[in-house]
């Protein structure tokens, strides 16, 4: 079996690939030609473990993850995990990384693609709600599918945006990072809105003027009782898109509006099923909401291009040799 490492990491993953990578787990989406069984949850007070296997007819893996939103306070990276591949056919493990690292690669490159196909092509800014690992990665891959020249991020804590905007200054040339005291400011700035946190309750303003004209691509809410966004962004969307369809049964940010009637359910489209057909969005001023929950098939697709990567590269750590 082949350990791959964060640093073999960083030398594998190329943004775009990844972002191809998580077009095609669309288009396998489409075709129903995989077995995804449902994620487990075990939930605790300090937070939540997740158990995601998946099967394709090439490879098979389980990512195990864990979110626990007060590591932060320890300095602490709040997920936590393990990516594990197996051969499809006999079972044996060939591979085994760094889960957190998968889905920050994974979940970036989804919001990536969201920003591709959902977003006008015109796009030169992005706010950020969130300055964790996943806020980090959306500003990427958010990056690296527009010509974007200015990022506005804001935390609740002051400490926690500095060091990220230093951070994302060793990463991007070109563009100016702003740190913004309130989210309305952000949003007034930005084309496109990026909100990645754990939050129970919306994080941007509830403004219907403020929200009309702009893309969102939320990726914090996976549970019921998680909510980012208001209710007069809903009511002024022209196009809501899903990642999956279990992206309405898990996420409050989708029961939450079509329960209360902010959105009509029935207008919900899922991304995976109208991805191939889907064209951008012109230079007219549309509102849009692409929101992720994420999916083990995106993960294991992931996982079986950068082991294939450091197979052809040499990269890895053999184990039990």
């Amino acid at each position: 079996m082949l350990y791959i490492s964060n640093k073999d990491l960083e030398k594998i993953v190329v943004l775009d690939d990844i972002m191809d990578c998580i077009e095609k787990a669309f288009e396998i989406y489409k075709s129903k030609n995989f077995q995804m069984p449902d994620r487990m949850h075990v939930d605790r007070k300090e937070g939540t473990i997740l158990y995601m296997p998946c099967f394709t007819e090439t490879v098979s893996g389980t990512k195990i993850v864990s979110t626990f939103p007060d590591n932060i306070n320890n300095g602490i990276s709040s997920i936590q995990g393990t990516m594990i591949l197996n051969k499809s056919k006999t079972g044996e493990p060939i591979a085994m990384m760094d889960g957190a690292m998968i889905t920050a690669y994974r979940t970036g490159a989804v919001g990536g693609v969201g920003v591709r196909h959902t977003t006008r092509e015109n796009c030169t800014s992005v706010g950020l709600v969130g300055t964790g690992v996943q806020g980090f990665y959306q500003v990427l891959y958010a990056c690296q599918a527009r010509a974007i020249k200015h990022v506005y991020i804001f935390d609740l804590s002051r400490k926690r945006a500095d060091q990220f905007k230093e951070r994302l200054l060793l990463k991007l040339d070109g563009v100016q990072i702003h740190i913004v005291d309130n989210t309305h400011d952000l949003v007034k700035a930005s084309d496109i809105i990026i909100t990645a946190t754990p939050s129970e309750s919306p994080v941007l303003p509830d403004d219907k003027e403020l929200l009309k004209g702009k893309h969102v691509i939320a990726i914090g809410s996976y549970k019921l009782a998680m909510r980012e966004l208001p209710q007069s962004l809903y009511e002024v969307l022209d196009d809501l898109y899903i990642d999956t369809e279990f992206a309405a049964e898990e996420s409050g940010d989708i029961i939450v509006p079509v329960r209360e009637g902010w959105f009509n359910g029935e207008r919900i489209k899922v991304f995976g099923q109208v991805f191939s057909e889907l064209k951008k969005p012109g230079s007219e001023t549309r509102t849009t909401l692409f929101k992720s929950v994420g999916m083990s098939l995106f993960d294991l697709l992931v996982a079986e291009v950068i082991y294939n990567k450091a197979v052809e590269k040499g990269l890895g750590q053999k184990l039990g040799e």
